[in-house]
């Protein structure tokens, strides 16, 4: 499912349209729309936001048609306006220049860019417990929230 039509998805469903109603109009069957909304829990996602001086899409996809045409890094960089350093690094860190794909560096590129820390219940096993225990006291999560603040200072 392309960008535009995850958008147009999202809108639809935050509007109240159905799933039914939503397949319909974007083309799709419902499965596909239950599952991209399943996937998320519902909620929409939030746009991933590049960091400045990334490579986009089409700068990559420059990479790509300047690969198969056969000019060197040098020249790619220049057309781009980008140190030949960095297109050196960008065909070397996805497979090479007879591998290399627009679509799969950047694929890879966002997944890298995810954060890889640890949330504080996963490194803070008695903060977890504390949170357990006070949930199996059935404590709305606000109150565990506002318990925790005060206790720990978080």
């Amino acid at each position: 499912m392309s960008d535009e039509m995850k958008a147009d998805l999202w809108r639809r469903w935050r509007s109240g349209e159905s799933i039914s109603v939503i397949s319909q109009q974007i083309g799709k069957p419902p499965g596909s729309v239950f599952t991209v909304l399943k996937h998320h829990g519902g909620i929409a996602p939030v746009p991933h936001k590049a960091r400045a001086g990334a490579l986009t899409m089409g700068e990559r996809e420059e990479i790509s048609r300047g690969l198969c045409a056969g000019d060197s890094y040098r020249a790619i960089a220049g057309l781009l306006g980008r140190a030949v350093s960095t297109i050196s690094r960008e065909v070397n860190d996805n497979g090479g220049r007879d591998v290399y794909r627009a679509i799969a560096a950047q694929e890879r590129a966002l997944d890298r860019a995810g954060r890889p820390k640890q949330c504080l219940l996963a490194r803070r096993p008695a903060l977890r417990q504390t949170v357990l225990t006070l949930l199996r006291e059935e404590w709305p999560p606000e109150q565990i929230v506002g318990h925790l603040r005060l206790v720990l200072l978080l």
